[in-house]
């Protein structure tokens, strides 16, 4: 199954590489969430560096159904991903292999969108250990939860309306996790016992679970 999920990773890694959708497309939309939010509110420094964990989780949700999306289309286009399982490939090592890599790419974006962030908002950053490991576990469990939505929706025909009507109710507590996560390390309560960590931790280890277990029954749906 691990075998499988690096060459499908690699594969779809390639392709982002080649296409770079997520760097022309997807970033510059993220950006442009970012610059909207920062007008609707009140500009005063103050008011955007305290939500300013809020619109970045909001940013990289509204990211991650695009990100997701394209994942499961480069299989499911041409029956792609029944070619697969006729190959051979594990169900398992197809769902894992599509969250490394929606994982990777939503990741290097983050990195992008906290600049912008800490630019836009000026947000005071610190405790960087409790950020990176609630980012880490906020993004895997945003992939686990959209490849497995996505391709739940894929069978329907209108699949880029109904994905964002899945995901989002079910990632709301990665988008909330998330949210306290970072506004504790933003204060003086950081600390890598934080209860919101623990709860990001339990969804991803929940997805990733559900995910390699029942993929291939999707599949075949």
């Amino acid at each position: 199954m691990w075998r499988d999920a690096l060459l499908i990773a690699a594969k779809d890694l390639k392709i982002e590489l080649r296409s770079k959708v997520t760097m022309n497309q997807i970033l510059p939309f993220a950006f442009v969430v970012l610059i909207v939010f920062a007008f609707a509110l009140d500009t005063s420094p103050g008011t955007l560096a305290k939500v300013a964990p809020g619109l970045f989780w909001l940013a990289v949700l509204f990211s991650s159904v695009f990100g997701v999306d394209r994942a499961v289309a480069i299989e499911t286009n041409d029956s792609a991903g029944e070619g697969l399982l006729a190959y051979g490939v594990d169900p398992g090592g197809i769902f894992l292999g599509k969250v490394i890599s929606v994982f990777v790419q939503l990741f290097l974006l983050e990195i992008f969108l906290l600049l912008g962030v800490v630019v836009l908002y000026g947000p005071k950053i610190g405790g960087l250990p409790l950020m990176a490991i609630s980012a880490f576990f906020a993004t895997l469990g945003l992939c686990a939860a959209g490849v497995t939505y996505s391709q739940l929706a894929s069978a329907s025909r209108a699949k880029q309306t109904l994905l964002p009507l899945l995901l989002v109710p079910v990632a709301s507590p990665v988008l909330l996790a998330g949210t306290k996560a970072w506004q504790d390390a933003f204060s003086t309560a950081a600390s890598l016992g934080d209860p919101w960590l623990r709860l990001l931790i339990v969804f991803a280890v929940v997805y990733l679970a559900l995910g390699a277990i029942f993929f291939g029954s999707i599949l075949e749906g």
